[in-house]
């Protein structure tokens, strides 16, 4: 057992960075909102999105190289496109995720109840992280992260389900409100996460190749396939968690992290005991820490090897993205809390939206000549995207039509 977890690394880091904002935030408000009415939003993301995740890995262990290199040789455009898109939502998906892991550490810690100070001691402490430990102390520090979190939270579903005097139907809905499908579109945007983390999922694999020298396309797979597992696992377990606790509460949600922290905790103790309070808090907290530094740590890898392919190699630096992106996040905490709503919004419309985009270039690249022809996807994998891609699109351009 020990030997295999070993083994694990990138899945458990892509497990970390999706298991956020989409499970902990938009899970347990489709719970809250819809009891177990939207599992099959959930169960259809997952399984339409799996092959464009999986593509991500696969490409750097048959190639030696990331997603991004790939989109270069694609066309320049590719690439310049995946730039501009990071660039419009890289600081307010970070400041997103570490708002709520601030908000949940004053509910946890204590201490102070000073959103910003927490933030800034957050921001402060996964900059130590990545910048002492770099990749070897983040894959070791995820795998004790991602234990601790599933073992809690499926110990909160355990008290919760216990406690639970309502009864559940499993009957599936489709919102029909212009609120509810707006819901709906983020829910779906970021379940289990958005598809441009299959590029920073390719440049773990990277990573996790030059520490363990020699590692085949079979441990690969199996690694993503257990993070992915998870998520969906987990993603099911928070809809439950929002279902037993929250469902017909009458309780309203603000759209305030720090806010929402408080709410989602305090009714989870007064529906389960405060004997659980340790425990939800817990897996609360994990949740999100996994989410913010595996964010702060990807999004400057891509920005670094993107302005590489560019030629701009004064912008390819590591340690000078991960600087802008922790001062960006912190100026946003500072500046423009006010607005954290709507930058939300807009940046989990844009993941879904731009979602087809993703999932045609992974697929294009991955049947290409770019990639040898024995790493290729299987038939059945290839009949999966393109009803992915139908999928993606159709949901786009029906939501684009409605707005």
């Amino acid at each position: 057992m020990i030997k295999i977890i070993k083994k694990l690394g990138p899945g458990l880091l892509f497990a970390g960075a999706a298991i956020g904002v989409s499970h902990l935030v938009q899970s347990t408000r489709a719970g809250a909102d819809f009891g177990f009415g939207l599992l099959w939003a959930l169960l259809l993301s997952n399984l339409f999105k799996y092959p464009f995740f999986l593509f991500g890995p696969k490409y750097s262990i048959a190639t030696g190289e990331s997603l991004l290199d790939g989109y270069y040789k694609l066309g320049k455009y590719v690439l310049l496109t995946y730039l501009i898109l990071s660039l419009i939502t890289m600081f307010t998906i970070q400041t997103a995720v570490t708002i709520v892991t601030a908000g949940l550490a004053i509910e946890l810690f204590g201490i102070t109840s000073n959103i910003t100070i927490w933030a800034s001691i957050i921001i402060v402490v996964c900059l130590l992280v990545l910048l002492i430990g770099k990749y070897k102390l983040l894959d070791n520090l995820m795998k004790f992260v991602i234990i601790l979190l599933t073992i809690s939270t499926l110990l909160a579903v355990l008290f919760a389900g216990f406690n639970t005097s309502h009864s559940f139907e499993l009957t599936q809905v489709f919102p029909k409100e212009a609120i509810e499908i707006a819901f709906l579109v983020a829910f779906m945007g970021w379940m289990p996460a958005p598809l441009d983390i299959s590029i920073w999922q390719s440049i773990w694999t990277l990573e996790k190749k030059k520490k363990e020298k020699i590692i085949s396309e079979k441990e690969v797979i199996f690694d993503f396939n257990i993070g992915y597992i998870t998520t969906i696992i987990l993603g099911i377990c928070f809809i439950s968690l929002g279902t037993f606790v929250m469902y017909n509460s009458g309780e309203n949600f603000s759209n305030q992290g720090g806010v929402f922290a408080k709410q989602l905790i305090n009714l989870y103790t007064i529906s389960i005991g405060d004997q659980a309070f340790l425990i939800i808090a817990i897996a609360a907290f994990t949740t999100m820490f996994s989410t913010t530094i595996t964010c702060l740590d990807a999004s400057p890898r891509t920005m670094e090897r993107t302005f590489e392919l560019l030629g701009l190699k004064r912008l390819a630096n590591y340690n000078l993205w991960i600087i802008i992106l922790a001062s960006g996040t912190l100026l946003i905490f500072v500046f423009f809390m006010s607005e954290m709503g709507l930058l939300v919004k807009i940046a989990t419309i844009l993941s879904f939206i731009t979602a087809p985009f993703y999932a045609i270039v992974n697929f294009k690249l991955i049947n290409s000549k770019h990639t040898p022809k024995e790493f290729r996807p299987s038939k059945f994998i290839n009949i999966l995207s393109v009803l992915g891609i139908i999928f993606l699109s159709f949901f786009t351009i029906w939501y684009l039509t409605i707005l």
